[in-house]
């Protein structure tokens, strides 16, 4: 996905100067923070478009001080406060929620690459479906988040590696395990780095980049918002893969937020928040790298602020849905495996019958008559058409998850 600079940094035209010496008045030309340029040799082996290129120098900025403004501070500060807030708030109401909010974010975090499906394929994607390419790949964002809150407690450079595999493995397994092996760029029309908009370190600098990079994250000396976000600009400067940088990169925030304690038990759906103006962040992405780390702080502060009211009527949404399917299921006997497949339908939307024989511990008859009487009761519903593998969903929570997808209301797109 592109990385929209407000300058283009690619050529040797003079752009990558003015943008090198651009670092902003309030912080100077020998600001620590922004990054060099090195000139690269361009010899593809059909010898077109040969040439010297410049290549991002990305600084160290594991024992570097983070400059943030007074505004970026506090939005910062009050960002935590409310994730911390949500994150509780929602563990004591509703404990299965948390994998709706990850399955939003997955989706949200997609939908930044232009990737995007209903939420009735991505749960079917979950559930072995892969007929529908986009769907697939926002399922495996879904695991490449477990990966990234599973590996929070210990960030490495291998942990990173097995996020991004947990992503691509699937559909791209050629490029996973490693880091990029060749020269990436971003933008421009040709077929060589040299009108790129943005030209990241050459390959053999990313290893030495992102070790410096766990070492920031290891830091506690800093504000976990702050920091999670700085990592996350970093990354993304580094672009360490050929692809699925950015879904990386957004997996990294939630596994910094749950490292450094800000989350517990959701993931808050901040991709969501950025969807609501995409230019804005990239070009927040694009200050970084000019040495300005306030504009990705505050713009990510306002995201999760979004978010979080997003989030808080979707829980609202889920509550009133499991109101309902609890009025529906009234006069079923309370110890039916009926009420415990409803109990986990939030967590688990879509089933089937041998799923559910093996999830419960029940005989296939007795998994056959609950799932055949939610149906009845319009609790769940066909979802394909097959017989031996045949799946049921919950509608009510697809349609929650596509009410929430429409609520970002997302008002720009990249340049």
């Amino acid at each position: 996905m592109p990385i929209q600079r407000r300058h283009p940094t690619g050529g040797l035209d003079g752009a990558q100067d003015r943008a090198r010496d651009k670092a902003g008045p309030e912080i100077g030309e020998h600001n620590p923070w922004t990054i060099g340029w090195e000139e690269r040799p361009w010899d593809p082996a059909d010898g077109r478009m040969s040439g010297r290129y410049r290549a991002a120098l990305v600084p160290a900025i594991a024992d570097l001080k983070v400059r943030v403004d007074d505004d970026a501070t506090v939005a910062a500060t009050g960002a935590v406060a409310e994730i911390a807030r949500f994150d509780t708030d929602i563990d004591v109401r509703f404990a299965p929620f948390a994998s709706l909010l990850l399955r939003s974010e997955s989706a949200a975090s997609s939908q930044i690459e232009q990737l995007t499906a209903r939420a009735k394929a991505i749960l079917m994607a979950e559930a072995g479906d892969t007929s529908r390419r986009n769907a697939t790949i926002i399922a495996s964002n879904t695991g490449a988040m477990n990966a990234a809150l599973a590996l929070a407690d210990n960030p490495s450079t291998a942990a990173i590696i097995e996020i991004h595999r947990a992503l691509l493995e699937a559909s791209n397994p050629r490029i996973v395990g490693q880091w990029r092996d060749e020269q990436v760029w971003i933008g421009g029309r040709r077929p060589s780095p040299h009108d790129a908009e943005f030209v990241p370190p050459h390959h053999s600098r990313v290893p030495e980049g992102m070790e410096d990079l766990v070492a920031f994250m290891r830091r506690n000396d800093l504000d976990p918002f702050i920091q999670a976000m700085v990592a996350h600009a970093q990354f993304e400067t580094i672009h360490p893969f050929p692809d699925g940088n950015g879904r990386t990169g957004r997996a990294l925030i939630h596994a910094h937020l749950r490292q450094t304690g800000v989350t517990r038990h959701v993931i808050v759906p901040i991709s969501a928040g950025l969807l609501a103006d995409t230019r804005h962040y990239f070009d927040a992405l694009g200050a970084y790298r000019d040495g300005d780390v306030s504009p990705v702080v505050a713009l990510a502060a306002d995201a999760a602020h979004r978010a979080i009211d997003n989030g808080r009527q979707l829980a609202a949404d889920v509550d009133h849905i499991s109101a309902s399917w609890r009025e529906a299921t009234a006069k079923v006997r309370s110890h039916s495996v009926l009420h415990r497949i409803v109990a986990e339908l939030p967590s688990h939307p879509v089933l089937d019958i041998a799923g559910v024989e093996e999830r419960f511990g029940v005989s296939n008859p007795a998994a056959s008559r609950a799932v055949w009487q939610l149906v009845e009761l319009g609790v769940l519903s066909r979802a394909n058409a097959g017989l031996r593998f045949r799946k049921f969903i919950a509608h009510d929570i697809a349609d929650a998850l596509d009410r929430f997808a429409d609520r970002v209301g997302r008002r720009s797109t990249p340049r």
